[in-house]
């Protein structure tokens, strides 16, 4: 067990180190940081014996020292079920539904809270539009923490609303989008001072999210060809690629898949702007039916880039027609609840499944019984 836990935090930007700190950007800089774990070497899954599937499994490869207080609810461990579709390869679904609070939040939440408490925080905040504020309220509930979430008003949907009021949250309702509640939430971390800010901007949430692929690898015996991931805040995706990339640099695995980002077109601007990066432009006012992906800055955008790039991808965007019949057919043909944005991954799958061959798996965000009421648009566009 030596070594485990040990990492460093590097800009993306500039290539500055820091040790292991509460850091959220680049003091030099004020670019996004990664962790740069200390990996093991390729006996690890040798080493895992009867670990119980989770994020937890995987703790020789997360940033947190073995004698932490681990904040846990039974996260991971999530479905990876086979779907019968007619192309030139096998497709599967990543069921992140399958987690405590209902969606992949929670995968990184474990690791954000637990290292709030290792860094002696009482408090934790976030914006949200609903999964995040959710996950966070539930792990601070049961780490004895205080959680605040800024959520847009009228903007999140009524089933993650009651989670995070159910766990206890201090709710902080914001006029206008996801993008106005973090900039409040921002400036209320920096004047309070003794919070820590747990979205995506903490590299410490996203390691949490990144074991999605250490478990997926282990699900099919190797990484699959694409992976499909829908794009909010767009940080998940990163963190996908990254555990895929490590899997790689620790030799299990030749290289890392192919990343295909799907982003609703009312809130696309990296699907607008790729493969060309200098055309890269937020989103003003985003829409779509698909709120947890209803986000025009993503704060990640620059990781989630390079993520696909790197993994020789591609962002795609689709209508919210096509994530609502996407939504309908995962129910109606292979008995699969998901919320819309979930639903995004699988729309991008079938507007391009001409070009695609090979493992493809679709990772589904969320649970459908997060945002039910969305549902009843299935029948307003004619498609049941």
């Amino acid at each position: 067990m030596e070594g485990i836990g040990r990492h460093t935090l590097k800009c993306i930007e500039c290539g500055s180190v820091y040790e292991p700190a509460p850091l959220i950007k680049c003091s030099e800089c004020g670019g996004l940081l990664d962790i740069i774990v200390e990996l093991p070497d390729r006996g690890l899954f040798s080493r895992l014996g009867l670990r119980e599937m989770g994020v937890w499994r995987y703790r020789e490869v997360l940033p947190v020292g073995d004698g932490a207080k681990v904040v846990s609810l039974g996260e991971g461990g999530t479905r990876l079920l086979k779907l019968e579709e007619e192309f030139t390869g096998e497709l599967f679904i990543k069921l992140e539904g399958d987690n405590p609070t209902g969606s992949f939040k929670d995968r990184g939440m474990t690791v954000g809270v637990t290292k709030a408490v290792e860094f002696g925080y009482r408090k934790v905040a976030c914006a949200s539009t609903g999964n995040t504020s959710a996950s966070l309220a539930a792990y601070a509930a049961r780490g004895g923490l205080e959680a605040y979430v800024f959520i847009p008003k009228g903007g999140i949907a009524r089933g993650k609303l009651f989670q995070a009021l159910a766990y206890g949250a201090n709710i902080v309702e914001v006029e206008g989008g996801f993008d106005d509640a973090l900039e409040r939430v921002l400036k209320y971390v920096e004047v309070e001072g003794d919070v820590l800010l747990l979205n995506s901007f903490n590299p410490y949430r996203l390691e949490g999210q990144k074991t999605l692929a250490y478990e997926v690898y282990e699900q099919l015996g190797g990484a699959p060809d694409y992976v499909f991931v829908p794009v909010g805040n767009a940080g998940n995706i990163s963190a996908i690629y990254k555990g895929f990339r490590e899997l790689r640099d620790i030799g299990l695995i030749d290289s890392a898949p192919i990343m295909v980002g799907v982003q609703a077109s009312g809130a696309a601007p990296l699907a607008n702007a790729f493969p060309h990066i200098e055309r890269f432009s937020p989103v003003d006012e985003p829409r779509t039916l698909a709120s947890a992906i209803r986000i025009g800055k993503p704060v990640n955008w620059r990781k989630a880039w390079r993520a696909v790039e790197s993994s020789g991808g591609f962002f795609t965007s689709v209508e919210d027609a096509e994530i609502l019949r996407a939504q309908m057919r995962l129910a109606r043909k292979y008995g699969i609840l998901v919320e819309p944005a979930s639903a995004a991954s699988y729309a991008g799958f079938l507007k391009h499944l001409d070009e695609l061959d090979g493992r493809v798996v679709l990772v589904a965000t969320g649970h459908g019984l997060k945002d039910p009421d969305v549902i009843n648009h299935w029948s307003n566009l004619g498609i049941i």
